[in-house]
């Protein structure tokens, strides 16, 4: 009997003891994610200011007064977008019918390219989610069609008003001032369209790689209906254009908003949606790391450029020369000396599992990335030291803290539903977002 009391008093005294840490580790939990949510007022006024509305809230989603967004234009856009019956004007025979706009912004790398290096026409193979996708000897670089700088990713774009890293995209706003500078006879020259960046880049890169919106072509496919539907009140004979087919990828790509990450749960008021680090590497974001300042609104993007020192596309797997204009980002589209090396803020959803980080993806993790903010030393000696943002300076976060940081941005930022944007299959029955010899095998599709 004094052994059975014995055993169940020290029974009671563990649980007792294990109760109470529970308890204060659910405390400091709880404490912590107020103080984040108290944060996050102090700065915004509101949480809501960072949430994301649903695809579907279509009055939510900032959107270009000229191209509203409208559920026929989002579904025509969503097929175009992977399309690959529309690379029509490949410069190789063997090139036509093969790449789409997701070639290098697909699902599976978080809209963004899943290689350094975006490849659509003269690429082969995909992989698992676009790290497999190689050049295709038959190419000569000229013919390549393969980006000299990291594809950005498409998520989050309604919340920026031009687009590419040195914002030479768009036709309003931030880039009011800048007509000089939309070269006629180049790509910039649709920003007289005077559109939005998401439109002008949507209907600039149709052309740029060699994608075709053939009137007739379309008026005897089923597409034709997607279109009538899409733009009901454009006489017909206007109908079935590129510009056309521009506006509803872009109305397409307006709607990916990664609404079911986390942190976007958090904010919309489930307490259990980050566990105890993400919430600390939150916290460490809107405070300590000073990371909003630059990631802001609910994309956790920026519509400023700045220059961080990081080095361009380089080593001897890079398949086309950097030229200066591009090394030099926003200064080597405006021309202006103050520019030179700025470039625009990403946004920071669904970054987790890729391989290439920056402008020349020369970061290989998110991780890496956050030590060289936190170190603020220029890695890039080509960029003038008083070139470098303002910034641009040491965090003094601990080893600890990087790893919070890390787990909140590739964790709690990541929406494992982005597949909810990807059509089932094309009215063309093609295989995308390539329907190359390899990519067919890779993705399993004819």
């Amino acid at each position: 009997m004094k052994n059975l009391l014995l055993k169940s008093l020290l029974f009671l005294t563990a649980f007792s003891l294990t109760s109470c840490f529970s308890d204060k580790d659910d405390y400091e939990a709880v404490s912590s994610s107020i103080v984040l949510e108290n944060r996050i007022i102090e700065l915004y006024g509101s949480t809501s200011e960072l949430i994301l509305p649903l695809e579907t809230d279509y009055n939510s989603i900032p959107s270009d007064i000229n191209n509203p967004i409208t559920e026929a234009k989002v579904e025509l856009g969503k097929l175009l977008y992977h399309e690959t019956m529309i690379a029509t004007n490949s410069n190789k025979t063997e090139g036509m019918y093969t790449y789409s706009c997701a070639s290098c912004h697909h699902v599976d790398a978080g809209f963004q390219s899943g290689i350094k290096q975006g490849i659509g026409e003269g690429g082969l193979g995909f992989g698992s989610y676009g790290e497999g996708r190689i050049k295709n000897q038959m190419y000569a670089e000229a013919e390549l069609d393969v980006q000299p700088i990291r594809s950005p990713s498409v998520l989050n774009v309604a919340y920026q008003d031009v687009m590419l890293w040195n914002g030479q995209f768009g036709g309003v706003g931030t880039n009011e001032g800048t007509q000089s500078a939309w070269t006629v006879g180049t790509p910039k020259e649709v920003n007289n369209l005077g559109f939005e960046g998401v439109e002008i880049q949507a209907i600039a890169g149709l052309d740029v790689h060699r994608l075709v919106i053939d009137s007739d072509e379309i008026i005897n496919s089923s597409y034709k209906e997607l279109f009538d539907n899409a733009f009901p009140e454009t006489p017909e004979a206007e109908r079935y254009t590129k510009i056309n087919a521009g506006l509803a990828i872009a109305a397409y790509e307006r709607i990916l908003l990664p609404n079911q990450a986390p942190f976007q749960k958090w904010l919309n008021g489930d307490a259990n949606a980050m566990n105890n680090d993400e919430i600390a590497g939150a916290r460490i974001f809107f405070e300590k790391g000073n990371c909003y300042t630059c990631h802001s609104g609910p994309g956790l993007n920026g519509m400023n450029f700045h220059a961080l020192g990081m080095r361009d596309l380089e080593g001897p797997e890079v398949l086309t020369v950097v030229d200066e204009a591009t090394k030099k980002g926003r200064g080597g589209f405006t021309g202006n000396p103050d520019d030179d090396y700025k470039f625009k803020t990403p946004q920071l959803y669904n970054l987790k599992g890729l391989q290439f980080f920056g402008h020349g993806g020369t970061f290989n993790s998110v991780k890496e990335v956050i030590e060289y903010k936190n170190e603020a030393i220029a890695e890039n000696a080509a960029v003038p030291s008083t070139q470098l943002s303002q910034f641009f300076v040491p965090l003094n976060l601990t080893e600890t803290e990087i790893n919070q940081l890390t787990a909140f941005v590739e964790s709690a930022l990541y929406d494992d539903n982005l597949q909810r944007y990807v059509p089932e299959s094309l009215p063309s029955g093609n295989c995308f977002p390539n329907a190359d010899y390899m990519s067919s095998s890779d993705l399993g599709c004819n």
